[in-house]
């Protein structure tokens, strides 16, 4: 499994939210808390987007692992950014490795991250991604997380909000693929949408400020656990969780 991570609020050096914090994102490539048996290291490479004051987007991608990089702490110190998508990789097994394959992926607007995997990959998404245009399919990374974001791509270019496109693309593959690990994330500058399927999510609100992660850093305080099978849909002010099954997502306020 992964680790992600997305930010909004005031801006920030991307090295004093991934590298400078304890059990930061680059501890967590090497000494990951909470991998719930999909791997020990995430040292398939590593990503991290971000959106600019005019809503454009810039990433930086490595297929190596984050510890080994000497190039990007230097541009961390220097980038302040009002947003971040960052994540760092444990490939699945028989899965590609290179930089083109880490998260986060983008489209115009969008930072895209995917925290699990998809059972039967790829007979159990054949239904699914036959519904993408060739050209979409064609030109997919072929891993299970590229092509989840094909597929949502499609509905949020059909129209659908990003708060319904997240949850509906979980239900239908969990339908298709029951074994699925599907922790999305995804984030245009304004707001994040987050889901938990059968891996760890944790929200830190602090005032003008939110973080969405999949392991805590830094202080204990005041990070909060969201329960399994959620849809969390964060701003800078506000955060709201929904169920996605049956159980209750309340969280402490």
């Amino acid at each position: 499994m992964c680790r992600h991570l997305g930010y909004l609020g005031t801006p920030v050096s991307l090295a004093e939210l991934l590298l400078a914090p304890a059990h930061s994102l680059l501890e967590q490539s090497w000494a990951p808390n909470d991998m719930r048996g999909g791997g020990t290291v995430n040292a398939d490479g590593f990503g991290a987007g971000w959106f600019r004051h005019d809503g454009t987007t810039g990433t930086y991608r490595n297929g190596a692992a984050m510890w080994t990089d000497t190039s990007f702490p230097a541009l961390a110190r220097e980038l302040r950014v009002p947003a971040v998508v960052a994540a760092v990789r444990s490939a699945t097994v028989g899965m590609p490795v290179g930089p083109e394959l880490c998260a986060p992926l983008t489209d115009g607007r969008w930072l895209f991250s995917h925290n699990g995997k998809v059972g039967g990959w790829p007979d159990t998404l054949a239904k699914l991604a036959s519904r993408l245009d060739p050209a979409d399919l064609l030109t997919a990374q072929p891993t299970d997380s590229a092509v989840l974001w094909a597929l949502l791509r499609q509905l949020l270019d059909d129209g659908a909000a990003p708060e319904d496109a997240v949850p509906r693309l979980v239900r239908e593959v969990h339908a298709a693929a029951p074994e699925s690990r599907l922790n999305l994330l995804l984030s245009d500058g304004t707001r994040i949408v987050a889901t938990t399927w059968t891996h760890s999510l944790w929200v830190r609100r602090e005032p003008g400020a939110v973080t969405v992660t999949s392991e805590p850093f830094g202080p204990a305080d005041p990070w909060v656990e969201i329960p399994d099978r959620c849809l969390v849909v964060a701003d800078a002010e506000h955060t709201e969780v929904v169920s996605l099954g049956e159980d209750s997502c309340d969280i402490p306020n």
